[in-house]
């Protein structure tokens, strides 16, 4: 197992393991006069977290807040579980999301559309959250910890229900899903690919997000998945290419195929998007046995069906 990762400015990471994989998604944890965390993953990885609380000698009892980027299930689905092990923790989520962590039974009816049989195991349980322990948190609420302040941004564009985080300490920002997932496993790239799942899906405003954040001048970007980029610039600039390319596939398979099935143009889109971006990979010496291969199949498949889904509506 993976030991937290000490990032600087009383900050650290930990592995959450979501769906068993190292460096997928990760909680940050913030040692200031509020212990804080940010992002819990699904129910499944909540051991994992405990396990990374131990490690750093915190006792979950002194933890003040948990701060969910949004609700999507491999963020904050493990939030209520974890939150039996805080007693004196306070959950912030966005306006659009708090109702769905107080009764989460959308959420699961939306992931068991997606996901079928395979639910329980990447999800269950999901634990419903107090009301009276959930805040909301929208565009420009500020959130003082003692020795930093957090600042927090709707952030549309991969979710409606979508916050991101600006640490006043290090200048970083996290950034959840919005403006991508990193890719640690392809070594040396720094490479981030749009995240385009279902339903909520806008290109339109993910690039307005991305702009605002951008306008933020960060130092460091710490995504949901996984880790941080000390190379903002690099990172707006990889979402500026790909994201036009995401939806130019969908395009062209409305624009060949208008009479095909959802699934059945999902699974064209899906083979597109692994095509490009295979390609490119390959193109920078990351060859198509690569470990990055596994992380990216799963990604590219929800993508895909995002990417259908936005186009059906926009039709």
């Amino acid at each position: 197992m993976t030991h937290p990762i000490d990032l600087g400015n009383d900050m650290t990471l930990i592995d959450l393991y979501d769906l068993s994989m190292p460096e997928r998604t990760g909680a940050y944890v913030l040692h200031a006069d509020e212990l804080t965390v940010v992002e819990t993953s699904a129910s499944p990885s909540v051991p994992h977290l405990l396990k990374g609380l131990e490690d750093l000698n915190l006792d979950p009892k002194d933890v003040k807040h948990i701060i969910v980027t949004h609700i999507h299930l491999d963020h904050a689905g493990g939030v209520g579980l974890f939150l039996e092990h805080c007693p004196n923790a306070t959950v912030y989520v966005h306006p659009k999301g708090k109702r769905h962590l107080a009764d989460p039974a959308k959420l699961i009816a939306g992931a068991k559309a997606v996901y079928g049989d395979q639910f329980d195991e990447l999800f269950d349980p999901i634990v419903p959250v107090p009301e009276e322990r959930l805040v909301e948190k929208g565009e420009g609420d500020t959130l003082d910890i003692g020795g930093r302040v957090l600042t927090f941004y709707d952030s549309p564009g991969h979710a409606k229900h979508h916050l991101s985080i600006h640490d006043s300490l290090s200048n970083g920002i996290f950034t959840g899903d919005t403006i991508g997932v990193h890719y640690p496993q392809a070594e040396g790239l720094n490479f981030v690919l749009p995240s385009t799942s279902p339903n909520q899906f806008d290109p339109d405003a993910m690039l307005k997000s991305l702009k605002k954040i951008e306008n933020l001048n960060v130092d460091q970007i710490y995504f949901g998945h996984f880790g941080r980029s000390r190379d903002p610039k690099h990172v707006y600039e990889q979402i500026r290419f790909w994201l036009p390319r995401f939806v130019g596939v969908g395009e062209k398979v409305f624009e060949d195929h208008p009479n095909a099935s959802f699934e059945e143009k999902t699974k064209l889109v899906e083979d597109g998007l692994s095509n490009i971006v295979t390609t490119h990979l390959v193109e920078h010496n990351i060859p198509s046995s690569h470990t990055v291969y596994k992380y990216l199949s799963l990604d590219l498949q929800v993508c895909a069906m995002g990417i259908v889904d936005y186009l059906s509506k926009s039709k």
